[in-house]
């Protein structure tokens, strides 16, 4: 089973770039999509369905932001939008294909580089997610959640750690929070897993300023984090570059498991 996920920084912008014709042949079975700053009525047909995937999204109330999606091969026994707060199901980070035994997740966790207020939003978002996630760990099936998370965990998951020790995605909090996820919940980080020496081949976004890009100066703050059952069942992981498609890049897992 292979699993994407993807930061579009907008589906129509991503589309202009080749996402939709690069997608057909990677085979996937699950795509996790985010950030689509898109609503149902800006939706092209060749967005709601690709070459055998069929498409489910979680929009953002305001128009131009946000949103989530997921495509899947196999259709799932059912669609859940949303965590159950309001705050944030307004803004469309979470969609969840539940096939029983097992479900994707598309997530995207809020973003609090634009200003203090965003900071706190990002926070409560985490403080409301750890009890659903505790619950997902317990429900008796395997899980991944994909999706930008919007923060690096350790060191090794970004080029200037140093300087970003205060910065938004690198603060201590947000970096001990995703430990308790791992620590406490038991939750696996599938790439660091196969891959636990990786550096800037790990990264998955790069700042627009400068030559972040050239560089490879990157942050990798896009993951697919799994129940361990099937965690232990992932055979290779790796980041799409050869081609751009927006910000970030596509993460890509291959499971031993079947949908």
């Amino acid at each position: 089973m292979r699993i994407i996920s993807a930061n579009l920084n907008g589906i129509r912008s991503a589309a202009s770039k080749g996402f939709f014709d690069w997608l057909p042949a990677q085979h996937a079975d699950v795509v996790c999509v985010q950030e689509l700053k898109a609503q149902a009525a800006d939706m092209r047909p060749e967005f709601l369905a690709c070459h055998g995937l069929s498409g489910a999204f979680h929009y953002a109330e305001k128009k131009g932001y946000s949103g989530v999606g997921v495509y899947t091969r196999q259709p799932p026994a059912r669609i859940i939008e949303g965590i159950g707060v309001a705050e944030f199901d307004a803004e469309g980070r979470y969609i969840e294909a539940d096939y029983g035994h097992l479900a994707v997740i598309s997530l995207y966790q809020p973003s609090g580089s634009s200003s203090e207020e965003r900071q706190q939003a990002k926070f409560r978002f985490m403080e409301a997610f750890f009890p659903h996630l505790e619950k997902l760990m317990t429900s008796g099936r395997e899980i991944v959640i994909c999706g930008d998370w919007n923060i690096a965990h350790k060191e090794i998951d970004l080029k200037n750690w140093k300087s970003n020790q205060k910065n938004s995605g690198f603060l201590p909090g947000e970096r001990a929070w995703m430990t308790r996820l791992f620590d406490e919940l038991g939750w696996v980080d599938v790439y660091r897993s196969l891959y636990p020496e990786a550096t800037g081949e790990a990264y998955t976004w790069w700042s627009n300023r400068g030559q972040a890009w050239a560089k490879n100066v990157g942050w990798r703050i896009d993951y697919q984090i799994a129940t361990p059952g099937i965690a232990a069942r992932a055979m290779s992981a790796s980041v799409y570059k050869e081609r751009r498609f927006s910000d970030h890049a596509p993460l890509i897992v291959d499971y031993d498991y079947t949908p």
